[in-house]
């Protein structure tokens, strides 16, 4: 065995503690304003720059750019799309709008305002290559040379979470929508892969719409909904070997009821039709944590990794080292392979820019515990 398959690897979901210049900049941004572009790429270089360092200083395995010139997962790809213009009323996610006023007090943001979401008006194409490439270079300028690019990912929405939360008012299917959005952001796909990284989708609507769309309707109906989503990403990755894509879903990162969820058994099955190698899914949240039990009824594919959340993401509590053992101990225990297992936090601390659940410096000692937490794990698993 190598010494990679002698003790649980680490990584992340994503995004990190903006610095609050990045913060002050991307607000603006948001609002309308003019930014001046020397400072703006300054900025991105030095956010990027502190956010790697944090990441080697936290004894991360695997690392990325922390995400820091993106206003959030998701709604970045406003300013990648063409076809993009004007904002709609949000949905109410069906758990929320079960406790309207926890709703109302809990999701506000100075950047931007998730009330609403962006429109689709226009033919959907790839337009962002000057924003993606300032965001890789800033990035492979910030890794020492000990750094492979094996060791390195670099996030991108999925043709699913950009539909969902894109409101189509151009194409005449939601299923036509969702193809072209699949072609368009392939160009952002091939462009990561070709940099030597892995290829981290973000689908969190893969379980996510359950309880935002199908609520009420049979669950054959979401699991339709849901392999398409799949086919989508298998069309738009059809050129990127499945080795280096790793998948990252997850039942909505917010502090909510989630009481409507999915559960994870069920869908298994359709997440593994995904030509991927790599698969990302909340452990660590109070609502899922007996999950566990799903990757022995539902073995993972021959040769993906999992990489199951061991760290929550939406409360200050630092995760007891012993705590994130146990988790990561229980999952191997039900895959039966600790060696196909990298341990990671549920979701990205900072989704969406400004709206912190997480106090940044907490966030931080959270990645502490989560290398102290596999350093237990693995004393006990090998």
């Amino acid at each position: 065995m190598s010494e990679s398959d002698r003790r649980i690897r680490t990584t992340h979901i994503g995004s990190l503690p903006r610095t609050e210049a990045m913060l002050e900049l991307l607000e603006r941004r948001q609002s309308g304003e003019s930014v001046d572009e020397g400072r703006w790429a300054a900025t991105v270089t030095e956010a990027t720059e502190t956010a790697v360092r944090r990441q080697r200083d936290a004894g991360l395995d695997i690392i990325n750019n922390g995400e820091q010139p993106r206003v959030s997962f998701n709604w970045y790809i406003e300013n990648r799309l063409s076809g993009i213009e004007g904002e709609r009323e949000a949905h109410m996610w069906a758990d929320l709008a079960e406790f309207p006023e926890y709703a109302e007090q809990s999701f506000t943001t100075e950047v931007i305002d998730l009330t609403t979401q962006p429109a689709v008006t226009g033919a959907v194409e790839y337009t962002g290559t000057d924003a993606l490439e300032e965001e890789i270079e800033a990035f492979e300028a910030a890794l020492d040379d000990d750094v492979a690019a094996a060791d390195t990912f670099l996030t991108a929405a999925s043709p699913g979470v950009v539909a969902a939360t894109h409101e189509n008012e151009y194409y005449d299917s939601y299923e036509e929508y969702l193809f072209a959005v699949a072609d368009a952001m392939a160009t952002e796909y091939e462009r990561i892969a070709e940099t030597g990284a892995t290829l981290q989708l973000d689908a969190p609507e893969l379980l996510a719409i359950g309880h935002r769309n199908f609520v009420d309707q049979p669950l054959t109906e979401f699991k339709e909904a849901m392999a398409t989503h799949v086919e989508a990403i298998n069309e738009a990755v059809s050129s990127i070997p499945a080795e280096q894509i790793r998948l990252h879903t997850c039942w909505g990162s917010y502090e909510g009821p989630h009481h409507l969820d999915t559960d994870l058994v069920e869908m298994l099955p359709t997440l593994y039709e995904a030509d991927i190698s790599g698969l990302s899914v909340e452990q660590a949240n109070p609502r899922h944590q007996h999950e566990y039990r799903a990757f022995a009824e539902q073995p993972l594919p021959d040769g993906w990794t999992l990489i199951p959340g061991v760290v929550d993401v939406k409360t200050n509590i630092i995760d007891h080292p012993e705590t994130i053992a146990d988790r990561i101990e229980r999952v191997a225990e039900a895959m039966g392979e600790p060696s196909r297992l990298v341990a990671a936090p549920d979701c990205g601390f900072d989704t969406q820019a400004g709206l912190e659940m997480v106090d940044p410096e907490i966030a931080w000692a959270k990645l502490d515990a989560l290398g102290e937490g596999a350093a237990v794990a693995s004393d006990r698993l090998f």
